[in-house]
C-alpha cells in the first residue's frame, strides 16, 4: 500500500494546471520492450541501428518489417493502470497537459483526449513525396512497402535518431512546463533531451516536480517528491488519496 506526503496531496488538490511527461517505462509496464532493454534487439539488429534515416534509405524493407513487428507488439498488449489513472487525473484539474515520448498511443486508448507526442507514433505513416501523414489503414502495400495515394513511399511517422523533434509539439510541451504548477515525470530515464529538460523548466518557473520511477534517475535530486515504484501502482493509489482528501 502506498502512502503519500500530505503536502503532495494538498498541492495536487489545489493545482489548476498540471503537466505530465511519460517515457518508455510506462509502456514497459504493459509488456512492451524498451530500446535499451533485452527486447531492444530484433533479428540480431539493434533498435538504435534500425531507427535512423540512414537505415531506411539503405534498406526500407528491413526497417518496415521491424516497424510492422512493433505494431504487432503494441496490438498484443494493452494500456495499464498507469495510463488509465492519467486519463482520469485529467478530469480532476482545470488544465491537464499530457506529454509523451512513447509511440504506442496507449494513452489515447486509455481515454486521454489530448496528447503531445514528442516522438511521433506507430499508428501513422508519412509520405516522403507529398508529406501527408495518415493512419496505417490508408497505406497501400506493394512489394513489401507502403505507398501513398500520390504514389510516394511512406515512412513510419516517428522521430528517428538524428532527427529533430516536431517543432509544434515541442513548443506546446515547453509552454505547458512553463505554465504548470505541478509537473509529473513518469517512467522516463531523464537522459533524452530535449524532453529531459522539461521538468527543470517547470521547476525554474515555480512548479513542484514529482518523479515516479522504479529506480532513481538524474532527475531525482531535483524532484520535490520521488515516488519509487511502478506507475501502474502509484498513480491509481494517488487518485485514491486525492479522492479521500476531497471527501
Amino acid at each position: 500500500m502506498h502512502t503519500f506526503d500530505d503536502k503532495l496531496i494538498a498541492r495536487l488538490e489545489r493545482a489548476a494546471r498540471v503537466a505530465a511527461l511519460t517515457g518508455a517505462g510506462i509502456s514497459a509496464e504493459s509488456g512492451l520492450p524498451t530500446f535499451r532493454g533485452p527486447g531492444g534487439w530484433w533479428r540480431n539488429q539493434r533498435a538504435e541501428d534500425l531507427a535512423t534515416p540512414e537505415a531506411f534509405e539503405r534498406n526500407p524493407h528491413l526497417v518496415w518489417e521491424w516497424y510492422q513487428h512493433r505494431r504487432e507488439q503494441v496490438a498484443q498488449h494493452r494500456p495499464n493502470a498507469g495510463h488509465a489513472a492519467l486519463a482520469e487525473l485529467a478530469g480532476h484539474v482545470q488544465q491537464f497537459t499530457l506529454i509523451t515520448q512513447c509511440v504506442d498511443r496507449y494513452h489515447q486508448q486509455a481515454g486521454a483526449r489530448e496528447v503531445i507526442e514528442l516522438h511521433g507514433n506507430l499508428v501513422e505513416s508519412r509520405c516522403l513525396q507529398c508529406g501527408v501523414q495518415a493512419e496505417g489503414a490508408t497505406e497501400v502495400w506493394r512489394a513489401g512497402l507502403p505507398y501513398c495515394g500520390c504514389g510516394g513511399l511512406r515512412r513510419p511517422a516517428v522521430v528517428w535518431f538524428g532527427e529533430e523533434l516536431p517543432a509544434a509539439a515541442l513548443r506546446r510541451a515547453f509552454h505547458a512546463a512553463e505554465e504548470c504548477t505541478l509537473f509529473f515525470a513518469i517512467g522516463t530515464s531523464a537522459l533524452v533531451y530535449p524532453a529531459a529538460q522539461l521538468p527543470h523548466v517547470a521547476r525554474a518557473a515555480g512548479a513542484a516536480v514529482v518523479e515516479i520511477n522504479p529506480e532513481r534517475t538524474p532527475l531525482t535530486p531535483q524532484a520535490h517528491w520521488f515516488l519509487q515504484g511502478p506507475a501502474g501502482e502509484i498513480l491509481p493509489a494517488l487518485l485514491v488519496a486525492l479522492a479521500g482528501a476531497a471527501s
